[in-house]
């Protein structure tokens, strides 16, 4: 019997086909104008071999073996549900009882499902705040430097994340759009809820309004073909220095806009002397960009209505904080924040949805509970967090206090993944007595935990998927039954809220069916008092999805309009009510790696300051899957090269080291070594390799620091430092690489099949 069902995923819209209780295949959401060729691996992932089909336990976690014990070379047991629920709750009754609720870990991300309900960071952090707190994470790690720094510069956040200058604005009013990272097509098919609205048609339309696109990036690919981008390739990690020459420049016609920069910014008159050095020569030597061509870019924003926008890779770095900053100035020299389709916003090209025209409407989520305990870290800073307890970490002015933490606790992420220096985050790992994961697959987040409990996939369970760029909500029908005893994050979580005596605070006395009825009725009511009559819930689940009421184009949306014309009528939210060049804020933290305006500084890996063999690697999310999901499905199997994940190398440097297309190559670094296999591409930059993250870490000696990762995962290759002491980001995209041919045996590659499992005696 063939039956289908509406979904929804980060990679769009879809209708489930299930054949005999069996997910076959997808089609795109009819109203999907540019539907994402990932949904295709939804099925396969689904059913893919790695997924866990019962609780199970390490060994030497049974056997006692638990801190100060390296994970992931160990054997899993089996286990029952009853014995499993009993284990964990025993486990965080005795850790909260002897250690304090701040001893617990609550980790997870927020890409597990696009579902408001079953959203697996959600209910966990629910369920670990009823239950007497967690130590958290604040941030992302897409663009944690922005998320701390932006508050001080220009009032909000809302200039990387939120309602931003949309492309409509863009087209109409402006003639050069600067971009900084690109405007990579790829990443407009990926957003936090459904999609169906991605920005690739704008961005062309755009371009058929007259907007000259120029990429300045280490690779011509960062712009699709269709945008007919004019290419500067860059040197990685230094925008800054480019930046602040183009102001310099500037400043040297006597072109910068003396009247805004005086009624509209602060810090003006400290700034402008550190630029006297700042020529365009100078830049030429950091850069790689010809002197003739920064002062051209410089004299073409002054010629013209001109965006500025940087991808959030730019922020993933050493010092990241300083290309934002500085093309934040250089919006403010040229005076054009807040006019019309102008000024400067981040990210556009990063992520579904960024800069399409948004209405305000509410979201739907599950409510979040009290968390009575206040620690918490950077999300970038969990290796600290587990190497130096008892000691401080210096974060937005304030020193953090490292918790001692006893158990870690993961759902809907893997940190095996997002993190950086896989080999010191598994040295640091020892450190707590346990580590429970709820997990579909047996990731590597899996694999080194010591209590496993496997959770549905969205196929499994009903859900309403929905984000606040999306045009539509979404029903999400259960199409398929649970994947072996795999069970909802919240049916699990119930259960240990039950052995510890709060069911019904944390379920509020509703199952699936009762509490999507009620987050869609407290959301139907809102939209109400904002105008628009959203459908009841049968209807809703009837049709399968809500479309939002329709934007007229207009004029389009420019962010900070009001700011522009009258900025003691609508200040900033910054101490100052204006933009702040130089922060008054952050110059008295006093961190020698973020001073208080924008400042070219060396990074610590860069191709300036690399050896003749190295080359800067960059990790980019690929068009394969999102992050590390579906890395076990026939997409992204396809674009591997013996199984490992690709590197991008020129031609000229693969000839350099005589290095052939299609080969496997070893890359590595004093932090650790992968394999990949060689792609070449003469549209990258001279000295730069691509490879993309989310290859699930494979280490060829499992639960061995250091150990070779046979199916190519960045991470083991990236630093794990801080971007700087204020913001202390992810600095993932300053990294010196070496690369050889791999001359052995290839050994297999491992990451898609169980680990070894040893049933329990009789």
């Amino acid at each position: 019997m063939t039956e289908i069902k509406p979904h929804a995923a980060h990679w769009g819209f879809f209708d489930a086909i299930t054949e005999n209780g069996r997910l076959v295949g997808v089609r795109p959401f009819a109203q999907d104008p540019v539907p994402a060729t990932l949904i295709e691996s939804v099925p396969a992932t689904v059913h893919s071999e790695a997924r866990i089909d019962r609780p199970h336990v390490r060994k030497g976690w049974l056997e006692g073996r638990r801190r100060g014990h390296l994970r992931g070379g160990d054997a899993f047991v089996p286990v029952s549900w009853d014995h499993a629920i009993r284990l964990v709750a025993e486990e965080t009754a005795r850790i909260r009882a002897e250690h304090g609720d701040a001893a617990i870990y609550g980790g997870s991300y927020g890409w597990s499902s696009a579902g408001r309900f079953h959203h697996a960071k959600s209910q966990l952090q629910r369920f670990l705040g009823l239950g007497g707190g967690y130590t958290f994470s604040v941030n992302a790690y897409s663009y944690a430097t922005a998320q701390a720094l932006m508050p001080h510069l220009l009032g909000t956040n809302e200039v990387f994340l939120g309602r931003m200058t949309d492309w409509a604005a863009i087209a109409k009013n402006a003639g050069l759009m600067l971009c900084f990272g690109g405007l990579a097509a790829k990443n407009g098919y990926v957003c936090s809820g459904g999609a169906a609205n991605t920005y690739g048609p704008n961005m062309r339309a755009a371009v058929d309004a007259g907007v000259r696109i120029v990429n300045v990036s280490p690779y011509r690919a960062d712009t699709e073909e269709a945008l007919a981008a004019e290419f500067v390739p860059i040197r990685p990690s230094t925008d800054t220095a480019l930046i602040l020459a183009m102001i310099r420049h500037i400043v040297s016609l006597g072109r910068e806009d003396r009247a805004f920069l005086a009624t509209h910014c602060v810090g003006w008159e400290k700034l402008e002397p550190t630029l006297a050095d700042k020529t365009p020569e100078w830049a030429q030597g950091i850069t790689g960009i010809p002197a003739a061509t920064i002062r051209d870019l410089a004299e073409r924003c002054l010629a013209q209505p001109t965006m500025l926008t940087a991808s959030w890779s730019l922020q993933r770095a050493d010092y990241g904080e300083q290309p934002y900053w500085a093309l934040i100035a250089l919006a403010a020299v040229l005076g054009t924040i807040g006019k019309p389709g102008q000024g400067v916003a981040f990210g556009y090209g990063s992520s579904g949805g960024i800069g399409n025209p948004r209405r305000e409407m509410p979201g739907i989520s599950l409510p979040a509970s009290r968390n009575p305990v206040g620690s918490f870290i950077p999300v970038g800073r969990i290796t600290e967090l587990l190497e130096r307890p008892g000691g401080t970490l210096d974060y937005n002015g304030r020193k953090l206090p490292l918790p001692d933490i006893r158990m870690i606790w993961w759902a809907g992420g893997n940190p095996f993944h997002h993190h950086q220096d896989l080999n010191r985050l598994l040295r640091a790992w020892a450190h707590p007595e346990t580590i429970v994961v709820q997990e579909p697959w047996w990731t590597a987040a899996a694999r080194h935990a010591d209590i496993v409990l496997p959770a549905t996939t969205t196929l499994e369970r009903n859900d309403i998927g929905h984000s606040s760029r999306d045009r539509f909500v979404r029903a999400m029908h259960q199409a398929i039954r649970p994947v072996g005893l795999a069970r909802n994050d919240h049916d699990i979580l119930a259960d240990l809220a039950d052995a510890a005596g709060f069911r019904d605070r944390f379920t509020e006395q509703r199952d699936e069916g009762a509490w999507l009825r009620h987050l869609y009725g407290r959301w139907q009511q809102a939209c109400a008092r904002m105008g628009f009559e959203a459908p009841n819930f049968d209807a809703f689940w009837d049709r399968g999805h809500v479309e939002m009421p329709p934007l007229g184009r207009g004029e389009g949306f420019t962010q900070f309009a009001d700011f522009q014309q009258d900025p003691q009528a609508h200040p900033l939210d910054t101490p100052s009510g204006k933009v702040e060049l130089h922060s008054e804020t952050i110059a008295g933290f006093g961190h020698a790696d973020c001073p208080g305006l924008p400042t070219w500084m060396e990074p610590r890996e860069y191709l300036g300051n690399a050896a003749p063999d190295e080359l800067h690697l960059l990790s980019y999310q690929p068009p394969t899957r999102l992050h590390s999901q579906l890395d076990p499905g026939p997409i992204a199997a396809r674009d591997k090269i013996q199984g490992r994940e690709p590197l991008v190398l020129h031609p000229a440097d693969a000839a350099a080291r005589g290095l052939k297309a299609g080969q496997v190559v070893r890359v590595f670094n004093t932090r650790g070594a992968c394999l990949a296999g060689l792609r070449l591409d003469d549209r990258l930059a001279r000295g730069v390799v691509l490879l993309a993250t989310g290859a699930w870490f494979d280490p060829l000696e499992p639960g061995v620091p250091g150990s070779l990762c046979v199916h190519g995962n960045p991470n083991v290759l990236t630093a794990d430092v801080g971007s700087s002491a204020l913001t202390q980001g992810p600095s993932a995209q300053s990294c010196l690489v070496r690369i050889e041919a791999w001359a052995g045996p290839l050994p297999p590659v491992r990451a898609h099949v169980p680990p070894a499992i040893e049933e329990m005696p009789a």
